[in-house]
């Protein structure tokens, strides 16, 4: 005790503030005890409401603990299965507030605060806020593993929300594309930084872990894509879940994780002989410029022409489809869908005042995937505009500049875009 007292004094300990906390199945945290500071009181709260699960990641995970720690019988095999399982609303969840300096403890999990960490010891749950039990934790590692082959439930995923790729710079930058739903956007910046690691050291030894090699140069970027779900009904500890955040599961996809020394020449990190592509598309779109497509033309007046030949038993439906989907044939909803279209093409670099309307095209030329062709899917979901005519005879690239017919509707430039305007 006298040396603890004097590495404390010496301020080589830290400062611990336990408390035992409580929340709802919403995920909404009140204190039972702990400290009496107000703003330590905040940061603990917002701690636990930004990395315990709540909602149906909640019902997941409690229903895994269960069936990973008991020898429940039966097997569950559905999404009806599993919910037949109930839930408790409430948990306890005790652990310290540790400001200061922190050792390490492997058989705690610790969330890193302003100043500290907050360690987390045990978590109980009850049904009606009276009587309260913990789950053991898996007597053996084939106990864990029996589990997971006797229940095909451990299989179901949750709903696919996307897939975001985080350019992360080791200053601390991060860019994302594409843009992921705004609620999301603070909890996947948060979980790159876990991934990629919080702090200098942990960015090195973490990039070296994956290189396999302790003097491997440290990237000045790094750059991965994250597979984002809604909380499968069970959670899989095989599924390759890194995180789950704000309810929604955060899967790494490994194969596709790249680093730049420079910034500027990338090198894959399951494949370091490999030519990465600079512009990071995802695999599914990087070849895109290379598919294989048929060249198709639309009028406003319903007319459709192939630059290829298309199947005969499939032309009809296709001309159909691009009909249904342009408008094409029916003057007001072909006039809207080209405002929609050049809009969403040239943004803000257009500028329509109220009561008035952007030029209607005669024609625009799409370019169809020949493996849609025979897709039931709606063509409206795979043709890419490229070409567009205001008079039948002059064509537009929809990827060069602004067509001059549209030019009395081109948007002032902004001062960061035209700097003399600020003389």
């Amino acid at each position: 005790m006298g040396e603890a007292k004097r590495r404390k004094q010496l301020g080589l300990m830290p400062t611990v503030h336990p408390f035992e906390a409580q929340l709802d199945a919403s995920g909404e945290v009140s204190l039972v005890r702990g400290p009496d500071d107000a703003g330590l009181t905040q940061t603990i709260v917002d701690a636990l409401k930004a990395t315990q699960s709540s909602g149906p990641a909640w019902a997941s995970e409690y229903r895994t603990s269960l069936l990973l720690s008991s020898t429940q019988g039966g097997t569950l095999s559905t999404v009806e299965d599993v919910e037949a399982i109930a839930v408790p609303d409430l948990r306890r969840i005790t652990g310290e507030l540790a400001l200061g300096p922190q050792g390490s403890n492997s058989e705690q999990v610790s969330i890193p605060v302003e100043g500290g960490a907050i360690r987390l010891r045990e978590q109980r749950h009850s049904f009606d806020g009276a009587r309260w039990e913990t789950l053991a934790a898996p007597r053996s590692p084939q106990q864990v593993m029996s589990a997971l082959q006797n229940n095909a439930a451990f299989n179901l995923q949750g709903e696919l929300i996307g897939q975001f790729a985080a350019e992360h710079w080791q200053a601390g930058r991060i860019d994302i594309e594409p843009d992921p739903p705004e609620e999301l956007l603070e909890a996947l910046e948060e979980v790159a930084r876990e991934w990629h690691g919080e702090t200098e050291e942990l960015w090195t030894e973490i990039h070296r872990d994956r290189m396999e090699d302790d003097a491997a140069p440290v990237p000045l970027v790094r750059r991965s894509t994250f597979e984002l779900r809604l909380p499968a009904p069970l959670q899989n500890p095989l599924s390759g879940v890194f995180a789950i955040r704000s309810g929604v599961e955060f899967i790494p996809v490994m194969e596709s994780d790249t680093y730049s020394l420079d910034g500027e020449a990338w090198t894959s990190y399951a494949d370091p002989d490999a030519e990465v592509d600079g512009s990071h598309l995802p695999p599914e779109l990087a070849n895109i410029f290379d598919m294989a497509t048929v060249g198709v033309t639309v009028y406003a007046d319903g007319r459709v022409e192939f630059e290829d030949d298309v199947p005969a038993e499939h032309r009809e439906r296709i001309e159909g489809e691009l009909r249904d989907a342009t408008g094409a044939g029916t003057a007001d909803e072909w006039a809207e869908w080209t405002a929609q279209m050049l809009t969403e093409i040239y943004g803000d670099e257009l500028n329509v005042p109220e009561g008035q309307s952007l030029p209607v095209p005669t024609a625009v030329r799409l370019d169809l995937p020949e493996d849609a062709l025979q897709d039931p899917d709606p063509l409206s979901q795979t043709f890419m505009e490229s070409e567009v005519t205001f008079d039948g005879t002059q064509w537009r690239d929809l990827f060069d500049d602004m067509p001059p017919e549209l030019s009395a509707f081109a948007a002032p430039p902004s001062p960061e875009d035209d700097p003399e305007r600020l003389n």
